[in-house]
């Protein structure tokens, strides 16, 4: 296993392509110039990841008008994502990392306790990125319920 990254505020948000949800390919260099909420779960249509990721949606008109783009990533494929945001109306970019990749670049991966075990796997993370690409808040191992509301009340949205 290697060592985890743990980004911090200040830090350059690590660069990335990835298809999203359409197979459309997003960079992160897209949105330069623009406030980021980039969300990682750890499998599309499960219980826990559909609350949050359909919270983001429910938020995702407040956090425009704050001038937050939000974006979802998961290691599930893109035809997943598809169904997972015809499913539950995701209007935003859900962007596919099946090696995990990107996951690894942010510290979103390894090791974890799962129910009394410990794993490999995606850790529940969220990001907020300024305008310069950099972390504004890194979020590590949050709980589905509620974080969207404490992304909101963080960001004074």
């Amino acid at each position: 296993m290697s060592e985890r990254v743990i980004l911090e505020p200040g830090h350059p948000a690590p660069e990335f392509s990835l298809q999203d949800q359409d197979g459309e390919t997003r960079s992160l260099a897209d949105f330069r110039g623009e406030k980021v909420v980039l969300f990682f779960i750890p499998e599309a249509m499960t219980p826990a990841c559909t609350k949050e990721s359909c919270e983001f949606q429910d938020s995702s008109e407040a956090l425009a008008t704050a001038g937050y783009r939000v974006l979802g990533i998961s290691r599930d494929s893109v035809e997943r994502l598809r169904r997972f945001a015809d499913r539950d109306g995701l209007e935003y970019p859900f962007l596919s990392d099946p090696e995990a990749e990107v996951h690894r670049a942010y510290g979103a991966y390894g090791t974890k306790n799962s129910y009394g075990r410990i794993i490999e796997g995606v850790i529940r993370s969220t990001f907020v990125i300024d305008e310069g690409g950099l972390i504004a808040h890194a979020l590590y191992n949050v709980k589905a319920t509620g974080h969207v509301a404490r992304v909101r009340k963080l960001l004074g949205v």
